[in-house]
């Protein structure tokens, strides 16, 4: 029942070349750092990356996209990336882009074992082309398929030993959905506790989820754009 590993790169001891990753994170916030920069040193490649943005050049997942790991990504936001910008352009990087909220959906459906679903989202554009159409109460919608992946990599601030996780704030964002929807879900916390040590009333990923476990140390957290009010 203890699924505590003592580091990142433990963790992903059996991650292989061609695997689909899910990563949670919204910009830099809620990024797994050290299970990202374990994946970039193990030198895992043809990734399929499943996560709402790719980070920035030099931090967050832009590290994988820098150093060729990744061959497809399916994401909701190009960011601030230029990495990614210049890959996407010059046609390197197959790219799926997704509606935030579908993506979201998508994701959410793979974890509670729904092939898939109808949205009126992305109707009409070409997010719609060579998808099912049908009508709903006289609006239109598009089918749109569950996502699943080898290993989810979430961020938690809380932990403990069995997997049940608490996220803080807005750094929760894609992290639940994608314990759910990952085979093999791999959390990073910033605290690791004994099991009855977090009220079962505040824990927002139950570990029947996740499968491997462990304290991070010196978490950067980076902000994309610090942006501060001047003082008075």
């Amino acid at each position: 029942m203890n699924k505590v590993f003592p580091d990142a790169a433990h963790a992903l001891h059996d991650i292989s070349d061609g695997a689909s990753v899910m990563v949670s994170g919204f910009g830099l916030s809620g990024n797994p750092e050290h299970l990202i920069r374990a994946l970039n040193a193990r030198g895992t490649r043809n990734l399929t990356i499943i996560s709402n943005n790719c980070g920035v050049t030099d931090d967050g997942l832009g590290v994988l996209l820098k150093s060729r790991q990744v061959v497809r990504y399916i994401a909701s936001y190009v960011g601030e990336n230029k990495e990614f910008e210049r890959q996407f352009l010059s046609e390197e990087l197959d790219v799926e882009l997704n509606p935030q909220g579908t993506l979201a959906e998508r994701i959410r459906a793979g974890g509670a074992g729904i092939p898939a679903f109808f949205t009126p989202t992305g109707y009409g554009t070409l997010i719609a082309e060579g998808k099912e159409v049908r009508s709903f109460d006289g609006r239109p919608c598009i089918l749109e398929t569950g996502l699943r992946a080898d290993f989810a990599l979430v961020k938690a601030w809380k932990g403990d030993t069995w997997g049940n996780l608490v996220y803080r704030k807005t750094a929760r964002n894609f992290a639940p959905m994608m314990a759910a929807a990952g085979i093999i879900t791999i959390a990073e916390v910033e605290e690791l506790v004994e099991p009855g040590e977090i009220d079962p009333d505040q824990v927002h990923t139950p570990g029947i989820y996740v499968q491997r476990i462990f304290r991070g140390t010196e978490f950067s957290k980076p902000i994309e754009n610090r942006t501060v009010r001047p003082r008075s």
